[in-house]
């Protein structure tokens, strides 16, 4: 029977920077994946160039039922500590937006940094090898694999989310925490596109391909968010990084709210009629795209060619109320398939922040995305991933 000081189940972010660490700190590291292709997820993220990390993370771009969880891995292992290691192994980079670094050539630099690392810290990595299960046995576990029985004091359960089952997503994970006591707060696609009701969206299907900067609010409570990022309209709803980011608070049943334009459009729309000689539609596609605003007037019953002039202040009213409070009632998600992470997960008030150890069987870590905490579009999740690796590897 092969023994070790650690044996980590999934290798992809999280569980590849894990084992490197604590393999390098002198641990004997057994690293295992059911899947053919390592970090696959790392593979196709950032359209192929990994959005590796967030330069401006902060524990308030994380969701999770225990939001305070997340503040000690963040503050002891933070996007620097990151950014030093890509630079470490030359790969170049570049900030794409907000904060988001990505490569600039290949999101295959990271997992080769990645496997470099492990390779340096001794890391004894078995791939593709199912794990049929895990027990407790005297002081640790025995753990059965598809090439023997293997012995270790701890195991970190890195197995990731549900989303992307075409390249090997599984529950695995979040069955060994239940297995072992653990409460697993409800999982759900989180970063994902919504979809919509096609009688509610048929009046904007026609605006397909157009974009803009909007704020949008979804959630209730303590869980709600508000971002400015871009909407895409697409035959079947709206889309891009605005509809992602608000997917993660939105719930079913309620209605996201939108702004499309600025605050004061009505003000502005006053101030312009008393010198304006153009047509209402004219001067709305000032503010808004010529399409949107097209549309826009017909549903509010405003028509587009009416001179500035002659359109009542309180119609001006009603118009810019319209835009700046729309709110619009996703009838669903669509599903894993389509989701960039998982929200939900391993209840981490059962968990150690400092070494995201089990606080219920000793010996047992989870980190990375079975973990109930989920970042924010834009590098969020692999900088959680790196952070709560960093965290755990210390302390194996």
């Amino acid at each position: 029977m092969h023994n070790f000081d650690a044996v980590i189940v999934g290798a992809g972010a999280a569980g590849l920077l894990c084992a490197a660490i604590a393999g390098q700190r002198g641990r004997r590291v057994l690293l295992l994946d059911h899947a053919a292709k390592v970090a696959e997820k790392i593979r196709i993220s950032g359209g192929g160039r990994c959005n590796f990390t967030n330069r401006d993370t902060t524990p308030a771009n994380f969701l999770s039922a225990n939001p305070s969880f997340c503040k000690s891995a963040l503050a002891r292992y933070t996007p620097a500590d990151f950014i030093a290691l890509v630079q470490r192994h030359g790969v170049a980079f570049h900030e794409k937006h907000r904060g988001q670094l990505f490569c600039d050539d290949s999101s295959e630099q990271i997992i080769r940094l990645l496997l470099a690392e492990c390779a340096a810290g001794g890391v004894t990595h078995w791939q593709p090898c199912t794990v049929a299960a895990v027990r407790a046995a005297g002081s640790g576990f025995e753990i059965d694999t598809a090439r023997g029985t293997v012995q270790a004091p701890r195991v970190v359960v890195a197995t990731g989310g549900l989303p992307v089952p075409k390249i090997g997503a599984t529950d695995w994970g979040l069955r060994l925490a239940q297995q072992f006591g653990h409460a697993v707060i409800e999982p759900r696609p989180a970063l994902v596109p919504l979809s919509f009701d096609p009688a509610v969206w048929a009046p904007f299907a026609a605006l397909a391909g157009l974009s803009l900067e909007v704020t949008i609010q979804a959630g209730t409570g303590r869980q709600r968010a508000r971002f400015v990022e871009d909407l895409l309209f697409t035959h079947r709803g709206i889309s891009g990084p605005a509809v992602l980011q608000a997917s993660s608070y939105w719930q079913p049943g309620t209605a996201l709210q939108l702004s499309l334009a600025d605050a004061g459009l009505a003000d502005q729309l006053r101030q312009a009629k008393l010198t304006s000689r153009r047509q209402l539609g004219n001067e709305l596609a000032g503010y808004l795209p010529e399409r949107l605003a097209q549309t826009w007037l017909q549903l509010q019953g405003l028509g587009a060619q009416r001179p500035l002039a002659e359109t009542r202040d309180k119609d001006l009213a009603r118009l810019g109320d319209s835009l700046t409070h729309w709110q619009l009632q996703p009838n669903g998600t669509e599903g894993w398939r389509k989701a960039e992470v998982m929200a939900g997960g391993v209840d981490t008030r059962e968990l150690d922040s400092q070494t995201l150890a089990s606080r219920r069987w000793p010996g047992l870590h989870f980190i990375g995305e079975v973990v109930d905490v989920t970042g924010w579009l834009g590098g969020y999740n692999f900088q959680w991933a790196w952070a709560s690796a960093a965290a755990c590897a210390r302390a194996l």
